[in-house]
């Protein structure tokens, strides 16, 4: 319900007022940025940038917003996961925005631009443009062309020639990954998804502009931002909502990836060294390993290679999540004493999972902290299986609940 009203006014309330295109400004007119915090669940993590127009003479008080899509969409989720969907510059009223966000909440701050009446004019006009039906929509890209980045992109198009953006106030050197670790908690099943789901691209030291992909940094540019005459570009800075004082991190450690993972390791651990002390090889176990690491191999390979996310190719968490393990999963299942050549798949696997440490070990990609317990679990199984085939002549198998096969 929570998440239905927030929709509801977020993206359903840019039907504001048809007669907005032809509006008459004020000489006491202003715009600012918008910049709002973060909220709890994953889609509004990183927060939210928009314009806000508001002139006190005709009672005029807007917000253009680029974070909004058309739920209508043909094929909405289809083209979500493919990185497709367009999203939409939309507005709605001020009061609207606002209490989307209060009841969020969610702290939400302004910054009045120091612009000229005919500026204001200027900015009003491309927006307005912008919003037509046939204008609206564009291919939104978490890092590159989001509702974040079209801020400074918008004011830069207008205003380039009197307005200065200073870089000099970013002195971190930090990746796109360190920059979204800033947002989430490492132990976190969010965070475990983020690191499963993108690739090598994001572990590169990101360019000053390129943090801006976040609505924090671009509170942070405008802050330090002058006209070419030196004066600052934004002449108040005014506080809509306060962050509220009540706020409680609502995760649970025991529920935590880690966790869970390390007590599907233990599981693991403990059948292999049964099976180890009785010859034996539990099949549903390796099929269940199989399955899930197949699984998760082929989610890796569309996100790369089927899709236009910037950000998920080059992914090398396929070389512990094998999308060809699906092909023996029947062998390693229902064959028996079929094994002569079985050994040398779990043993490529091995290899497999050293080249990722070593991928790690040289930073060319950060891999997920919570899949630790994974890789320990996998290298002791695939090491047991290899051992296992290695010798199967002497051992003797048993079958999906136990008994001898």
């Amino acid at each position: 319900m929570k998440k239905l009203v927030f929709l509801l006014f977020f993206f359903l309330g840019i039907a504001f007022g048809q007669q907005t295109s032809q509006i008459k400004l004020s000489s006491e007119a202003t715009f600012s940025v918008i910049t709002c915090g973060p909220g709890s669940e994953l889609y509004s993590t990183f927060g939210h940038n928009a314009f806000r127009l508001k002139d006190p003479v005709y009672n005029y008080d807007v917000v253009y917003n680029y974070g909004t899509f058309d739920f209508n969409t043909p094929f909405f989720y289809i083209k979500f996961a493919r990185g497709k969907l367009p999203y939409q510059l939309g507005r709605t009223s001020f009061k609207k925005f606002v209490y989307a966000y209060k009841y969020e909440k969610r702290w939400v701050k302004e910054q009045v631009l120091n612009l000229t009446p005919e500026q204001n004019k200027t900015l009003l006009a491309f927006l307005e443009e912008n919003y037509k039906e046939e204008n609206r929509s564009y291919k939104y890209d978490f890092f590159y062309n989001n509702c974040a980045t079209k801020i400074r992109e918008i004011i830069t198009k207008n205003f380039d020639e009197t307005i200065v953006f200073p870089e000099d106030h970013i002195t971190a050197d930090k990746t796109f990954r360190d920059l979204i670790y800033d947002y989430v908690t490492k132990n976190s099943w969010s965070s475990f998804g983020i690191d499963i789901a993108l690739g090598a691209v994001i572990d590169r030291e990101a360019t000053p502009l390129e943090y801006e992909f976040l609505p924090d940094y671009v509170f942070e540019t405008f802050k330090h931002a002058t006209l070419k005459d030196g004066s600052p570009l934004v002449t108040a800075v005014n506080v809509i909502l306060e962050e509220p004082n009540n706020k409680q991190d609502s995760s649970s450690f025991l529920l935590s990836p880690y966790v869970i993972f390390t007590i599907l390791m233990l599981i693991v651990l403990v059948i292999t060294a049964f099976d180890l002390k009785n010859k034996k090889r539990t099949r549903w176990l390796d099929a269940f390993l199989f399955l899930f690491t197949g699984l998760g191999g082929i989610m890796i390979l569309l996100l790369w290679f089927a899709t236009d996310h910037s950000m998920t190719v080059y992914n090398w968490n396929v070389l512990w999540l094998m999308p060809i393990n699906l092909l023996f999963i029947r062998k390693f299942l229902l064959k028996r004493k079929e094994c002569k050549d079985l050994w040398k798949h779990s043993a490529t696997l091995i290899t497999l999972i050293i080249i990722m440490l070593f991928l790690w070990l040289l930073n060319l990609q950060i891999f997920a902290f919570a899949a630790i317990p994974l890789l320990i679990m996998l290298l002791v199984r695939y090491a047991y299986v290899t051992y296992y085939f290695l010798n199967c002549k002497e051992n003797k198998d048993i079958s999906f609940i136990g008994s001898k096969s």
